[in-house]
């Protein structure tokens, strides 16, 4: 279930206590939000986040193909 929040310009919501998203324009159909958070976690948009995830899936299934000796090979050089 997905928490729907209203929100004006200016005005922000708290994640925790290291996150908070900020609503920075309202443009018609579209806003601009800021978001503070620590370095260590990454923020992507989600079409970004969903490219992330599919480049790393296909990184593991090529690895998983190589036999140990290809793989040694690729560490000794």
């Amino acid at each position: 279930m997905m928490l729907v929040l209203t929100r004006k310009v200016g005005e922000s919501i708290r994640i925790g206590k290291d996150i908070t998203i900020t609503v920075v324009e309202s443009d018609g159909n579209h806003i601009k939000i800021g978001i503070d958070a620590p370095k260590s976690i990454s923020v992507h948009r989600e079409e970004i986040y969903k490219k992330i995830t599919a480049e790393n899936k296909e990184a593991v299934a090529t690895t998983a193909k190589l036999d140990m000796g290809e793989f040694a090979k690729i560490f000794k050089k």
